[in-house]
């Protein structure tokens, strides 16, 4: 590839820009919306007697269709760019996107599994464990520094799950056995690797995209691949004859309310994906897992307040121990932006030194 996409997408990020922080906001709040509202609806779709994990899996990336808005707006309606809609679409762009399309199914389903046996709040919890594997994994693919603040954030979150684990007994929903109990809380704990995984993966690939409109054309492809891998899953479960059925006959808050949940499921879903990608498209993915992993402290809440999640003893002291480690990355990042803000102006302060100086001498 040449080198005039990536200096344009340097230009599109300069943190100065009005697009930069107005994309930077709009999609902050997709994945705050979301994270929040996808993760509540989940639990109550499986709280009302919901029983697929492949429905819970396909509504996570069926929502593919609203991708077409950005990708085709800026071009046809809006006209705000001269690029047409994956002019620069590359046969290579392709094959990432569908075999990362795929991971991201993987990743949809473990945390169907995880979901349709864990309580909200200890969901959210074992997922903020994606911020240590994306720490770890940022460092191997992206080249991500280790600082002080880094490891306690590692070393506190890890604590954190183990704690959770070790609590399990007294945190299963009425029926649950020990045993589907660690398999929902294993199963979120490889949604959280696997999470980590795509993120770097990410912000790699993103390096050489120059325009948001070209991360929502790889997101789309993403998740039409994600999303066939969870239709064949249905098929073998039965099929959309199976999700007619379990909302006649199975969802105990009948069909109206099945519909409405799984059409909500879908919009929610696709609104955390598309703030996802667009935080780590702007910043960083370590940043965008940072932010992810604050909004998990809302789903917990959320969980607690909308679903009566219990939220005493072990729970509490691994939620301080998470808000600890978080906190701890928090201001470690504030200290790494304070010295080079301190850099930036020591070197501006050398450069006029320099010109007036050469002024003089002329």
């Amino acid at each position: 590839m040449s080198n005039n996409p990536v200096r344009v997408q340097e230009d599109q990020k300069a943190k100065t820009s009005k697009r930069y922080m107005f994309l930077l906001v709009i999609n902050y709040l997709f994945l705050f919306a979301g994270s929040l509202s996808s993760s509540l609806l989940s639990k109550f779709y499986f709280n009302h007697h919901g029983s697929s994990r492949w429905v819970s899996t396909w509504v996570q990336s069926a929502g593919f269709p609203l991708l077409i808005f950005p990708i085709y707006l800026p071009f046809y309606v809006l006209k705000c760019t001269d690029r047409r809609p994956f002019s620069d679409f590359t046969p290579r762009i392709l094959i990432l996107s569908i075999l990362i399309g795929l991971m991201l199914g993987l990743n949809n389903l473990l945390f169907s599994w995880g979901n349709s046996y864990l309580p909200v709040s200890t969901s959210s919890l074992l997922l903020s464990s994606q911020l240590v594997f994306n720490l770890i994994l940022s460092v191997i693919i992206v080249k991500q520094k280790i600082t002080f603040q880094n490891l306690n954030c590692v070393v506190l979150l890890t604590l954190s799950s183990v704690l959770l684990a070790l609590g399990s007994s007294h945190d299963k929903p009425q029926g649950l056995t020990r045993a589907k109990y660690f398999v929902g809380f294993f199963s979120t704990i490889g949604a959280g690797l696997l999470f980590a995984l795509y993120l770097p993966i990410m912000e790699k690939i993103y390096k050489w995209i120059y325009c948001y409109e070209m991360v929502m054309e790889m997101q789309l492809v993403m998740e039409i691949a994600a999303t066939a891998l969870a239709t064949a899953g249905m098929a073998s479960d039965g099929g959309f004859s199976e999700m007619k059925r379990e909302s006649q006959v199975k969802f105990d808050k009948g069909p109206e309310i099945y519909w409405v949940t799984v059409f909500a499921n879908v919009v929610t879903w696709q609104l955390c994906f598309m703030g996802t990608a667009g935080m780590v498209f702007l910043t960083s993915s370590l940043t965008g897992g940072i932010c992810m992993t604050a909004l998990l402290a809302m789903n917990v809440l959320g969980g607690v307040l909308v679903y009566g999640d219990e939220f005493g003893g072990v729970k509490v002291v691994s939620t301080v121990l998470y808000g600890w480690g978080f906190c701890s990355y928090v201001y470690g990042m504030y200290l790494k932006m304070r010295e080079e803000k301190e850099m930036e102006n020591k070197n501006h302060g050398m450069e006029m030194a320099h010109n007036v100086v050469s002024a003089n001498n002329v």
